[in-house]
């Protein structure tokens, strides 16, 4: 942690072994419940086995880590790089015996991805799927559960995404058709026989055009921020073909979720949440279930958002649930922690927690870190047994704490562009911190 920390926050515990910690025997999360309502549709079989787990011993994928470049707080040197390196494979093996169980001991699986889940083979893929409440427990389940979960989606994607042009066509055939018919009865077509609802110019809120209008309108917004998701990764923004099949991927879950969520629909920013789902479901080295991205990732957000599903609701902005409610309770974490740091941003520098927080906790910090370690501290938040709110929070507040120095510092506009441009940390030690936070 920079120095300079209050005595009253207690010191950073250290990083927990791999295997054998007491501390994260915790109880484990209750099975998540989504939010929406679907409509019942019967069970579709697809005749396929399991999905086989990719080799475990495969080379850890060359992506940037969070303890490479920036500045890095809380010391290191070559034993500690020995240490984490040791670590990594203790975890990469714990993480590959626990998942090759018949039946997944979720407590434990908790405990292993809190310290960080190995790229390693479909180790990330399977465990954010298990924790998530996607898969079960019993891996004997698997392989009904994704075929009728993956069916399901696809009746949602051909009910519901129709290509303009068909919808036209669709439109004037069954004009035409119904003018043929009541020609071949009454001669010409009556005036008052084209009923308002049939109009294009209709206003009417059950007019099949004003609903087409409105999708049109959904789908464009969705579009443009889409095309902004993390502009410098050539997986969605590169000028190739697979970069432009992500894309489209990330348009059809969220426009998906909007019309199956009619409360909520789309929010700007929901991209960006969905983003590390759907890029660890289509790189996964099982290419069955890399083919199955989207569908996958469609589930599992809705999964995820079923915890912050209240934050994305302007209704409840100012509810006991809403986003303003959760900034109080990270203001008051940050008060019992560091009442001098929390009393100088709150009257001092007077910079209002919205201003930051806001977009801390309803993007789950994917836009403060580097893309991979945002997935490595999704690791922590899918983990957590008390689910992701609580150690986000916990996270938001270690944010705080690690740049108190430069904070105390600071007027409103310094630290205000701190804040909303936070620099580079290692996100072990930033975890490390907020595991020390109560």
């Amino acid at each position: 942690m920079a120095a300079g920390s209050s005595s009253s926050m207690p010191p950073p515990k250290p990083v927990p072994a791999w295997l054998n910690s007491a501390a994260w025997a915790s109880k484990p999360r209750s099975p998540v419940r989504s939010s929406y309502s679907f409509k019942e549709i019967g069970t579709i079989q697809r005749d396929k086995s399991a999905p086989p787990l990719a080799e475990i011993g495969a080379q850890e994928d060359n992506h940037p880590s969070s303890s490479s470049g920036g500045t890095v707080r809380g010391g290191g040197g070559g034993q500690q790089t020995d240490a984490l390196n040791q670590a990594r494979g203790n975890g990469l093996e714990a993480s590959s015996q626990q998942l090759s169980r018949r039946r997944i001991h979720l407590a434990e699986l908790q405990r292993l991805s809190s310290q960080g889940i190995p790229d390693s083979a479909s180790i990330r893929a399977i465990s954010w799927k298990v924790l998530l409440g996607y898969l079960p427990k019993n891996q004997d389940d698997w392989a009904t559960e994704l075929a009728k979960k993956r069916a399901e989606y696809l009746i949602f994607r051909n009910e519901m995404i129709i290509n303009p042009s068909e919808v036209t066509r669709r439109k004037e055939q069954m004009e035409a058709m119904k003018a043929a018919d009541m020609e071949a009865k009454e001669g010409l077509l009556l005036r008052h026989e084209i009923t308002h609802n049939d109009h294009p110019l209709s206003l009417g809120s059950s007019s099949v055009w004003h609903q087409f209008f409105q999708d049109t309108e959904l789908a464009e917004q969705i579009n443009r921020d889409v095309k902004r998701t993390h502009p410098d990764m050539d997986f969605f923004c590169g000028p190739t073909a697979y970069a432009y099949e992500n894309q489209e991927a990330l348009k059809r879950i969220l426009f998906i979720f909007a019309k199956l969520n009619p409360g909520i629909r789309y929010v700007q920013g929901m991209n960006e949440v969905l983003a590390p789902l759907y890029y660890v479901f289509k790189t996964d080295k099982d290419e069955d279930n890399a083919a199955h991205a989207e569908e996958d990732a469609f589930f599992c957000f809705v999964e995820l958002l079923s915890d912050f599903r209240d934050h994305f609701c302007q209704q409840l902005d100012n509810s006991a649930v809403g986003i303003r409610s959760t900034i109080a309770q990270l203001n008051a974490l940050l008060r019992r922690q560091d009442e001098e740091l929390w009393r100088h941003l709150e009257y001092t520098s007077k910079v209002n927690p919205q201003f930051y927080a806001f977009r801390w906790i309803t993007l789950l910090l994917t836009q403060e870190f580097s893309f991979f370690d945002s997935l490595r501290l999704w690791d922590s938040l899918l983990s957590n047994p008390d689910g992701p709110l609580e150690i986000l929070l916990r996270v938001c507040c270690a944010m705080l704490l690690c740049e108190r120095s430069r904070l105390l510092a600071g007027d409103f506009t310094t630290n205000l562009k701190l804040l909303q441009h936070y620099p580079t940390v290692d996100m072990q030690h930033l975890l490390r911190v907020a595991d020390g936070l109560s």
